[in-house]
């Protein structure tokens, strides 16, 4: 035993003379989120559905981070979500102190809005979604459309926001479909352009996340204020049954694809995400702690009172919607272009 650390010990003076470094052991990693603070970005006005989730998360997301860190929500609301993911792609701090909660139309914004577009889908940090979605077609109480068979054949004129789903959804519709929608565009967010439907500006929305519209207004479905004329998903709502849905409509296989292209974000409705370059370990908390956070009771029953509805789905999961979307077959991709450009003019 004496001869073995004398061993050691001389080992250790020629290293120290050699000016050799040695091996040390492993430091625990410190605690990144210990006195920082999130800043999460809600891609969409105050006072709608995106936004209410998006506070409802920033109110106790930080208790599943180590470290506990302050979460502070901030709006950027233009261009439905575009300008915010063009921001947290290319000017966002890429450390893992800002996410955000995006328009699920930022999966596809690349084909409807080309020359908007500075981010790329699959190279952005995809932590999860809050839940999936299907839309309504909705008309004021004073329109004369009742049944879906009215928007082939009336003009209903909705309000829009842009370069979000209540602009392109009509476009798509008119030109896949064969609707007869007028489209008002320039409202800024839900609330706006709820205020519009009430005033009689508009006479209604093409594109409305049922979940959205029953937890923004209810009296208007209580008090049947509205008329429900089509919904719009890969499957339909189980409470819209009776509801036809705009698939029924398609005339060819192909349009059926672009549809269905068009109508896969729906699945990942309310997305959380992360700038590209958010360091693999940092991303895995956030993940985990998103994960944890939707089967919080109180968040959930938060939400319930709030009438939000949360169905999570992972961000390994949005990765599969995301890597799905970026091998849509070009004729496909193309073909969708074109029909949300020509029925932009």
């Amino acid at each position: 035993m004496r001869s073995l650390m004398s061993s050691l010990m001389m080992a250790f003076a020629l290293a120290t003379t050699a000016g050799w470094t040695l091996p040390v052991a492993a430091q625990p990693v410190p605690n990144f989120y210990a006195g920082k603070q999130i800043t999460l970005i809600v891609g969409a006005d105050v006072g709608g559905a995106y936004d209410q989730m998006g506070r409802l998360m920033a109110r106790r997301l930080g208790r599943y981070i180590a470290g506990n860190p302050a979460i502070v929500v901030q709006n950027m609301p233009a261009a439905g979500s575009i300008v915010a993911t063009n921001y947290l792609f290319s000017a966002a701090p890429k450390d893992g102190t800002v996410i955000a909660v995006v328009q699920r139309g930022m999966m596809l914004a690349k084909l409807t809005h080309p020359s908007g577009v500075r981010f790329d889908i699959e190279k952005l940090n995809w932590i999860g979604s809050l839940n999936s979605e299907v839309a309504v077609t909705v008309a004021w109480h004073t329109a004369s459309q009742k049944i879906a068979k009215d928007l082939f054949e009336k003009e209903l004129i909705v309000g829009a926001i842009a370069g979000a789903e209540p602009e392109t959804t009509p476009r798509l519709y008119n030109s896949l479909l064969g609707t007869k929608f007028k489209i008002v565009t320039g409202y800024t967010g839900t609330a706006q352009l709820n205020l519009a439907i009430e005033r009689g500006e508009v006479q209604g929305r093409a594109d409305w996340a049922w979940s959205s519209l029953k937890m923004t207004k209810p009296d208007w479905l209580r008090d049947q204020k509205i008329t429900l004329l089509m919904q719009g998903a890969l499957h339909n709502e189980p409470e819209l049954k009776n509801l036809p849905n705009a698939l029924d409509f398609i005339k060819n296989a192909v349009d059926r694809k672009v549809m269905e292209l068009y109508f896969t974000p729906k699945r990942a409705a309310r997305a959380v995400v992360a700038p590209p370059g958010v360091p693999a370990e940092r991303l895995a908390v956030l993940r985990k702690a998103f994960m944890a956070l939707t089967q919080d009771q109180e968040f959930l029953a938060e939400a319930v009172r709030s009438n939000i509805e949360v169905g999570p789905i992972s961000g390994e999961e949005v990765d599969k919607i995301v890597a799905l979307i970026v091998a849509t077959p070009t004729d496909i991709a193309e073909r969708f272009a074109k029909a949300a450009a020509e029925a932009a003019r």
